[in-house]
């Protein structure tokens, strides 16, 4: 059965079965990874994974099924589940279905080009990577991970009140981990790099840019422990956000699960601090045209110059703080219920290069690694201390990396600690991007 033809019976049946309103959310995902290792294939993998699921008011409540399968069969199944889900719920929780925003913004997520590439050119822009890397230095002993992983989507959201959306995507990901030796010192420095434009991946750039991460490491010295100025560099500062990301979400502060509850139109950062949510920014392979609930997204600044303008919110959070959906109902999968989620957020950079930056700091770290986010952090108190890997500033100039060390802090202190945001805006994996933060100080041990 046609996907068209299984929506519109199912929307129909489904509304003389009892319910009042209903909705469908249809998504299907193709995606192909691959290794290298020593000019071979190390591994290989093809996938593919789809379904559509079902949500409806069923006697004052919201029920949900969902299925992989798009056939006749299906709809009495699904039709069915929902009306058993519904049941079980103790009471009503506000939810209904959208009738659709006024407008829709027209942005494309989908490269033709990207599509047309075959699997041989990409293995074989991937080898070329690995050749380039090994032979740059001989310092270079390995590549513990050299992956490609690309991806094509498609999702289709329609329910009994006219509403129907379609939308595209596709994006390609790839993932160096160089590790090298010099002497008894052994180092590992990661690349990664997301795109729709297959062609604009150049082995030679890529190679030497993987391979000076790496290298860079190497010759290590100790520092003493204390606080210090830190400079975190756009990677480091892009994963601090994507783990303290739930801050600002309605849904956890309606939890009492951060403390930004309560503080809309409050200063809580530096004035040199502004976050964004962009669903259609350029150098990003996510985004949408439109949320899980069919709302339109747009994009916004959740922090301007240090002042909260507002939370994540999805329909139902809005209906409880008593504002509008800010377009950030998130579904992870057809089989998912409705959360919160941003889009692709990142802090606004500034007009300085991170060379200038670090030109300003007498004495003090800049950081480019952390690891440990999710062990080490609490994303309620706001509270951290995770293993940090960097190089320690001395009069405006870097003179050596350190050893292994781990900050610690708070989150929510940072934020109002961040004296400069730089120009160099990066974007790290899952749509979180940052520039390189100028930090008035943060703790700093030595493992």
């Amino acid at each position: 059965m046609k996907l068209k033809e299984f929506q519109e019976q199912l929307l129909h049946v489904a509304l003389n079965a009892g319910f009042k309103e209903v909705e469908l959310y249809y998504a299907h995902k193709e995606s192909f990874q691959c290794s290298i290792f020593e000019g071979e294939i190390d591994s290989y993998e093809t996938s593919e994974d789809g379904g559509l699921g079902l949500r409806g008011l069923y006697n004052g409540k919201m029920g949900y099924s969902y299925t992989e399968k798009i056939d006749e069969d299906s709809i009495s199944f699904l039709i069915e589940s929902a009306k058993a889900n519904a049941a079980i719920l103790d009471e009503d929780d506000g939810s209904d279905i959208f009738e659709g925003s006024k407008d829709y913004e027209a942005h494309n997520f989908y490269n033709e080009e990207l599509a047309n590439v075959q699997i041989p050119e990409k293995i074989e822009l991937l080898r070329s990577i690995e050749e380039k890397i090994r032979s740059y230095d001989k310092r270079i002993v390995a590549l513990d991970e050299c992956i490609l992983y690309d991806f094509s989507t498609e999702r289709l959201l329609a329910n009994s009140k006219g509403l129907s959306l379609t939308e595209k995507k596709n994006g390609l990901m790839i993932y160096i981990s160089t590790v090298v030796k010099d002497g008894e010192e052994m180092k590992t420095g990661s690349f990664m790099k997301s795109t729709r434009d297959f062609h604009s991946l150049n082995p030679v750039e890529i190679a030497k840019e993987a391979a000076e991460e790496a290298l860079s490491y190497l010759d290590e010295k100790s520092i003493p422990a204390g606080k210090y100025p830190i400079i975190m560099r756009y990677d480091a500062a892009a994963s601090l956000l994507a783990t303290f990301s739930p801050i600002f979400s309605a849904e956890n502060t309606q939890k009492n699960q951060s403390l930004l509850k309560g503080k809309i139109g409050e200063k809580v950062a530096s004035d040199t601090f502004t976050l964004l949510d962009d669903p259609f920014h350029p150098d990003v392979v996510g985004g949408s045209n439109f949320d899980g609930e069919g709302v339109a997204t747009k994009k916004q600044a959740i922090i301007t110059n240090g002042t909260l303008n507002t939370l994540l919110h999805n329909r139902k959070t809005a209906k409880i703080d008593g504002c509008e959906s800010t377009g950030h109902a998130s579904k992870a999968s057809y089989k998912g219920t409705l959360s919160v989620a941003p889009q692709n957020m990142y802090i606004a950079p500034g007009e300085r290069a991170n060379e200038d930056l670090i030109s300003s700091v007498s004495e003090g770290i800049l950081v480019t690694h952390l690891s440990g986010l999710h062990s080490g952090t609490n994303t309620i108190s706001g509270d951290f201390s995770v293993a940090a890997t960097g190089f320690h500033i001395k009069d405006g100039k870097i003179v050596a990396p350190v050893k292994q060390i781990t900050i610690a802090g708070n989150f929510y202190e940072l934020l109002n600690d961040i004296e400069e945001t730089g120009s160099d805006l990066h974007f790290h994996q899952g749509g979180f991007g940052s520039p390189s933060l100028l930090v008035k100080e943060l703790f700093v041990t030595v493992d």
